[in-house]
């Protein structure tokens, strides 16, 4: 092929993904069902993200690279810890295979319900043992309830912190006290994929207690905030040794990476903005869904997430019927709390249809 048609060919891919990226924006806004359901972050990613998407097509053919460890180092100085510490990839389910491999069957992985179990249901499948701890009465991690569960044959703590489904954080105090009693006597896996969401990132991130040398693991994702669950992308911050064993294990290995999810992230660590505008934006209409919530006198949690969870005072699958027949489509029922919903937060308009079609679905319940 010519150097001119291979232009050309690379001139139309570029232009094939700014059709698309441009259909995609008139769609997410004129789509038939407003999909409140996967806690995507409605308003995309960094303005910055297509672009570079674009000028990495040409690349395309080539293996993934130093473009991983050039990421590794970009999250490192925003995480403040050495590149080597940070591991590229979804990371949890592989997490938890090694950590039950790792001394044989029976280990034991503590963590809350309802909850995500995605790290535990790995480890689970190869001999570990599940402990759960129900939330606390504020629909919290239950830190005293999970700190009396570990024991000599406990091989990781695994906490959602703001938790799923809830929403809901730990003070931070309270969190610092069970980190420094539980990580010597193991290793404590915290999951932070909505704490960009949160009224304090920085005080409130366990990766703090990395930096300071403390058995910690904190895992994030480029999915949620950074809107880009079309291209997932998550990374670790480990201790050291752990760090090491992992990669002897074959995680973080750049030929398991996706080479656009790698210039997709890259370009949102660049945005310095995009994320505090993107928290403003949600902050907003999560004070409107609980005014909403409020004015229902229904109970709610303390959300620092992108979702809200409430208590209906229904069946959790007649609300998901009756919304979805209004055109707005929510999540699955978290037992054992079956009359609770939980409503990803969506653009505005989204979130006034998904309102105005659960007081309809209320005001026919009470005829």
């Amino acid at each position: 092929m010519t150097n001119v048609a291979f232009t050309l060919r690379i001139g139309r891919l570029i232009g094939i993904v700014a059709i698309v990226a441009a259909l995609a924006g008139s769609l997410r806004a004129d789509s038939v069902a407003a999909q409140l359901t996967l806690n995507e972050n409605p308003y995309g990613p960094s303005p910055l993200v297509v672009p570079a998407l674009q000028r990495d097509l040409g690349q395309l053919y080539r293996y993934v690279g130093d473009e991983a460890s050039a990421l590794a180092a970009q999250i490192a100085v925003k995480e403040g810890i050495a590149p080597e510490q940070i591991i590229l990839g979804d990371l949890l389910e592989g997490l938890g295979l090694y950590l039950s491999l790792q001394g044989g069957p029976g280990g034991e992985f503590i963590y809350s319900v309802p909850g995500y179990p995605a790290l535990v249901n790995a480890a689970a499948s190869v001999g570990g043992i599940i402990v759960a701890v129900p939330l606390n009465v504020k629909l919290e991690n239950d830190l005293p309830g999970i700190a009396a569960k570990v024991n000599a044959r406990t091989r990781a703590v695994f906490l959602v912190n703001p938790h799923n489904p809830s929403g809901t954080v730990n003070s931070a105090a309270d969190f610092a006290a069970f980190v420094h009693a539980v990580a010597p006597h193991a290793l404590v896996i915290v999951d932070e994929a909505y704490l960009e969401y949160s009224d304090d990132y920085a005080g409130r991130t366990a990766a703090a207690f990395t930096r300071a040398g403390e058995n910690v693991i904190v895992f994030r994702t480029f999915s949620k905030a950074y809107g880009l669950a079309g291209l997932p992308l998550g990374y670790a911050v480990a201790p050291k040794p752990v760090a090491e064993f992992l990669r002897k294990q074959g995680l973080g290995d750049p030929h398991s990476l996706n080479r656009l999810s790698l210039t997709a992230a890259a370009a949102s660590l660049r945005d310095e903005n995009y994320i505090a505008r993107v928290h403003d934006a949600v902050a907003q209409e999560r004070t409107r869904w609980n005014a909403v919530l409020d004015e229902l006198k229904l109970r709610h949690a303390d959300s620092q997430a992108n979702f809200v969870y409430f208590d209906a005072g229904r069946p959790q699958a007649e609300v998901v019927a009756a919304l979805k027949s209004e055109g707005v489509i929510i999540g699955r029922a978290f037992p054992p709390y079956t009359d609770w919903v939980r409503i990803t937060i969506g653009l505005p308009e989204e979130n006034s249809r998904a309102q105005a079609a659960f007081v309809k679905f209320l005001k026919s319940q009470s005829r």
